[in-house]
């Protein structure tokens, strides 16, 4: 029998993760903010370390704040990192940062995990 008053524990914004020719891919989902990064930075700071090429496919990600923005920075500076489609207001923070012009943002999976960068 379930407590009605004991909340379901989050499922969190760490989705699948997969190889994908040279690179590694996270899928995330849903909120990633100070609540709810801990998983997810822990997978890309992991695959950062075994991976050359670390591809996290935004798509599904519906609310990013700054604690998310200070992550993609950090994970950056351990290794290639590309992201794929940005939600709208995750698109707008890179914006408004300037930090889509240091992240390479691309369309889907299949360009980020492309060798040659354009």
């Amino acid at each position: 029998m379930e407590d009605a008053n004991i909340p379901a524990p989050a499922a969190g914004p760490l989705g699948r993760q997969y190889a994908s020719g040279p690179s590694w891919v996270v899928e995330a989902h849903g909120d990633v903010d100070m609540e709810t990064l801990e998983p997810l930075e822990a997978a890309l700071t992991a695959a950062a370390a075994v991976h050359d090429l670390l591809v996290l496919d935004a798509t599904r990600v519906t609310f990013a704040d700054s604690s998310c923005l200070n992550m993609l920075m950090r994970v950056r500076r351990l290794v290639e990192l590309r992201i794929v489609a940005p939600s709208g207001r995750l698109m707008r923070m890179l914006e408004l940062t300037g930090a889509d012009q240091i992240l390479a943002v691309h369309p889907d999976v299949t360009a980020a995990t492309a060798t040659a960068q354009t």
